[in-house]
């Protein structure tokens, strides 16, 4: 029996790399063939800028429904129709050839993107709290890999002259296939964490509101992928225009800080494992901050380099110990309060042009950095925000939290 139910569950932790590293690629191929898209679609840089804002729209709207939804329904059945959805999404953009168009379709790649990233992060928390141990770094280290494929792949057919729609046409299949494959390998609900059901038999969301500690993992989750939307955003540029260095030089500062996220998410959860999620948290935000200062003060092109992949390296496991703390805070609310934390932490990322730029006007560049090393400061200060609850006590994937 329990030999049948090891099996189980690794099949589910195998699914969960899959559909994390599908996202990953999915999003990866409509980056790739932005450019591609924004000339097929005769609009300029700008206008494509403000149609951005809708597929972060779409996101967070998505997020928002599918996080209920998953609670009422189950991580098992809402992950494949969220993958289906985002896969089948991604072919939209290619198809598109005025502005009115590319705006539909980059609203429902939000939706679809944002509906697979709450509903793969409550499969993860099921899948954690059945191996007793942290494990959901390693889910966001494969979403990095699928974006790493995607550039590779992408790279490959853009040379070969094949045609946005063709391309992301070709993916789409492949992906709603790839979703359909690996369902039957996904976690059924525990059963002392099903949802409740009302008279009638229809399942029902949890009563209670979302608690303030959910709200505050939220809003660091909001500080912390701002912070990683400005090395998205900025690192190039500061290498570029504050230090002059070539054009090929100042990519490596996005490279640096890339490798060193997927690499310290695959670390992660051993760490987590041996001194506790708070620790990863509270030291990993402080190494952030040390990085990033590094990077933002330096004269010399090598260090800033080591400063961006400080940055990284200390960044990396923050964001999944924040997804994880809400998702155990509440087995009956998993996939809302995951919402919730993803939700505001999207909204983050998508803040780090708007607030950087506009500080550009006022002080150089390298000092706008300051406002995330900020951000880092309060995020370790405040670690202890993870530290189990009552419902949480009874899960050894979170029991060393509270020792450091």
């Amino acid at each position: 029996m329990f030999e049948v139910m090891d099996r189980t569950l690794r099949a589910g932790r195998l699914a969960t790399f899959a559909y994390f590293a599908l996202n990953g690629f999915l999003m990866g191929m409509w980056i790739v063939h932005i450019p591609a898209v924004e000339d097929r679609a005769g609009i300029s840089h700008a206008v494509l800028g403000w149609l951005l804002l809708l597929l972060g729209a779409g996101a967070f709207v998505g997020m928002q429904i599918v996080g209920p939804l998953t609670d009422r329904l189950g991580a098992r059945t809402v992950v494949p129709v969220s993958a289906g959805l985002c896969a089948a999404a991604v072919v939209l953009p290619g198809l598109a050839t005025n502005v009115w168009a590319l705006g539909a379709a980059l609203l429902a790649l939000g939706l679809g993107n944002g509906c697979l990233d709450v509903s793969m992060n409550a499969h993860a928390v099921q899948v954690e709290r059945g191996y007793r141990r942290p494990v959901m770094s390693a889910f966001h280290a494969t979403f990095s890999i699928g974006g790493v494929l995607a550039a590779l792949v992408g790279a490959r057919t853009l040379s070969w002259g094949w045609s946005p729609a063709a391309t992301l046409g070709a993916v789409a299949l492949l992906g709603v296939v790839a979703a359909a494959l690996s369902a039957p390998a996904l976690l059924r609900p525990a059963r002392g964490s099903e949802p409740s059901q009302d008279s009638h038999g229809s399942p029902t969301p949890s009563r209670h509101g979302t608690p303030r500690r959910i709200w505050a993992l939220a809003a660091l989750a909001l500080m912390l992928m701002l912070c990683e939307g400005v090395a998205n955003d900025w690192s190039v540029l500061q290498l570029r225009d504050v230090l002059d260095a070539p054009a090929a030089t100042a990519a490596l500062a996005y490279g640096a800080f890339a490798t060193a996220m997927t690499v310290g998410r695959l670390l992660a959860d051993r760490v987590a494992a041996r001194f506790g999620p708070v620790a990863i948290l509270r030291y990993g935000a402080a190494v952030a901050a040390v990085g990033l200062t590094a990077a933002a003060l330096s004269p010399w092109i090598p260090l800033a380099l080591v400063g961006w992949t400080v940055f990284g390296a200390g960044l990396s496991g923050c964001i999944p110990q924040l997804f994880s703390a809400a998702g155990h805070a509440d087995h009956e609310a998993a996939g809302a309060n995951v919402s919730r934390v993803a939700g505001l932490g999207y909204l983050g990322m998508l803040a780090g042009p708007a607030v950087i730029g506009p500080l550009t006007h006022f002080m150089p560049l390298n000092l706008t950095f300051f406002l995330p090393v900020a951000f880092c400061a309060v995020a370790a200060c405040a670690a202890g925000i993870l530290r189990e609850t009552p419902q949480a006590a009874g899960n050894p994937a979170r029991k060393c939290s509270s020792s450091v």
